[in-house]
């Protein structure tokens, strides 16, 4: 069976001939896409492929990923002016972040949070300490401190390339996604997972709203845009638009049964919301754990 890779990272296109296997999740994971040359009239999956959109070659992409909170972060970049943005930082990786930029020899100008998260605390605060003239982003409803604050239409840019911003609240007030239309790929947060969504049970969540913001800022997308979510659990590092409008178990269902699903998912309390979310409404310079002040003393001058 034949085999191809789609997917260009710094001006690089790899080929592959082995078999198809699941990825393995690698402490920084770059997304590849596996197809098969030949048409099946038996798989369901694989009639719901559709081509995807290349990359351009100035356009330098990379994803990362923390074991923890298995959380996803994304570098993008132009490959020409080396301006770049990261999406959804860790703290306790701000430091292999940094080393990662520095090392391909780029120039961060944002580090960009899609909301103000429950489940670790971003590392935005840190990498404006490690790379001068870094700045932080966030949206203006989520009421967190930023250096610079976005709202739904708004762009973000880098070197020739943007980012659209897409206001997609529900699973909190302030969640936006970042659409590269030149790209095909949308950066979706914790809005839209690899068959599911964030919890709507906190933070100011609402079921009826993240349905509707799903449905009318993501899946209204070309069904060949890449989704690249702020979390997988199952080592999946992404999806598409035409995949998730037809396999995603809960928003492929009706706007009431949606909300019904999740009223009863009975969800436990979040296990790093309440260190998380005092040191998020700071940019993550503040408020923060015992463990992190120590390790970050020097370099935020706590």
């Amino acid at each position: 069976m034949s085999v191809f890779l789609v997917g260009r990272f710094c001006r690089q296109i790899v080929t592959h001939n082995s078999q198809i296997r699941n990825p393995f999740v690698l402490p920084l994971v770059q997304s590849f896409h596996l197809y098969t040359g030949r048409p099946s009239c038996v798989n369901p999956l694989v009639n719901s492929m559709i081509q995807q959109i290349s990359v351009s070659e100035d356009f330098f992409f990379k994803q990362l990923f923390d074991r923890v909170s298995c959380t996803y972060s994304y570098l993008l970049a132009d490959v020409k002016s080396k301006e770049a943005v990261l999406i959804d930082p860790v703290i306790d990786l701000a430091e292999r972040d940094a080393k990662v930029v520095d090392n391909l020899g780029l120039k961060l100008k944002y580090s960009v949070n899609t909301h103000m998260h429950a489940d670790h605390i971003t590392g935005s605060g840190v990498l404006k300490k490690l790379l001068v003239g870094s700045q932080s982003v966030i949206s203006k409803a989520s009421q967190a401190l930023a250096d610079k604050y976005v709202e739904h239409g708004d762009i973000i840019e880098f070197g020739p390339h943007k980012l659209e911003v897409r206001s997609t609240p529900g699973h909190t007030n302030g969640c936006v996604t970042y659409v590269c239309h030149a790209q095909g790929m949308a950066f979706t947060g914790d809005a839209l997972l690899i068959r599911g969504c964030g919890r709507t049970d906190f933070q100011e969540g609402s079921s009826e709203t993240l349905y509707e913001s799903v449905h009318n800022q993501i899946f209204s997308l070309p069904e060949n845009f890449r989704l690249f979510p702020g979390h997988d659990y199952n080592g999946i590092l992404d999806t598409t638009v035409s995949e998730e409008k037809k396999f995603n178990p809960r928003l492929t269902k009706s706007k009431e049964e949606f909300v019904e699903l999740m009223k009863n998912l009975n969800l436990p309390y979040p296990a790093q919301i309440d260190k998380a979310l005092p040191a998020n409404k700071v940019c993550g310079l503040y408020n923060l754990p015992t463990e992190m002040e120590e390790k970050f003393k020097s370099v935020l001058n706590v």
